[in-house]
């Protein structure tokens, strides 16, 4: 089993590193190998795994703008089979360096194509952006899970990133296909939430995931602690959230 997934949602503040980090360490904690690609320039998902960017010498960048080998900046984190490629400030100029690269679109999937299939899962933090990281993260991606918050504004600039997803599959990418929606940040006390999230399944009908993540202080305590929920507070509701998520992506629901 070899699964390439991008988690995209140009939308700030959508859940999709703490998507990303908590549903790799659960897959790893199922005996799955899993390598996430931190392709952000805030670098989230390299913090929430207790990586410090400023101490790496070697990042994502280092791999796309000078053809360092993937392998030479893969770690391992506190997971037993979880693996990273970790970001720091230098990918923020990969959007700009990148434009003038030939074949630019494809700069990360040739640097996957050696180590792809040391991995069960490739789990890829895009960018908040629709950019030319965003696009290579699609052109090597298989699948696509999407982070969308139960607040009011959700659904905005949504028709923008469904059009950049099937603009790649059309032009560059044939298997790439939206796997699930993944609700976030819910809370069952307000009306609200109940709403959005009965919207969000009027527009994306099958594809939402059963699993709810529910909003819980405790996932954003562990990510400022470099931990993910899994081994912060695997009793929280948010691990409870995380869990049955990744049962439901690894087809064990």
């Amino acid at each position: 089993m070899n699964r390439i997934i991008a988690i995209i949602n140009q939308k700030g503040g959508s859940g999709k590193t703490t998507t990303a980090v908590n549903l790799g360490a659960y897959l790893a904690i199922f005996g799955r190998t899993v390598l996430l690609i931190d392709l952000d320039p805030q670098s989230h998902s390299t913090i929430h795994l207790g990586i410090k960017p400023h101490e790496i010498q070697k990042s994502i960048y280092n791999v796309m703008m000078e053809e360092s080998p993937l392998l030479e900046i893969i770690r391992q984190t506190e997971i037993s089979n979880l693996f990273i490629a970790p970001a720091n400030i230098h990918l923020s100029g990969a959007e700009i360096e990148l434009a003038g690269i030939v074949g630019r679109e494809m700069v990360l999937k040739d640097a996957l194509e050696r180590v792809k299939y040391r991995y069960n899962y490739i789990l890829i933090d895009c960018p908040p952006s629709l950019g030319l990281l965003t696009v290579n993260a699609l052109t090597v991606a298989k699948e696509v899970i999407i982070p969308v918050q139960t607040e009011f504004f959700a659904l905005e600039g949504m028709g923008k990133l469904l059009n950049t997803v099937e603009i790649v599959r059309k032009r560059l990418n044939r298997e790439l296909d939206i796997t699930g929606i993944v609700p976030t940040m819910f809370d069952a006390r307000t009306n609200l939430s109940k709403e959005v999230i009965e919207k969000i399944k009027e527009y994306f009908k099958d594809k939402v995931y059963k699993t709810v993540i529910r909003k819980n202080v405790k996932l954003a305590e562990a990510s400022s602690h470099g931990k993910p929920i899994a081994i912060y507070d695997p009793r929280s509701t948010g691990a409870e959230d995380y869990e049955s998520l990744s049962r439901e992506v690894d087809g064990c629901a």
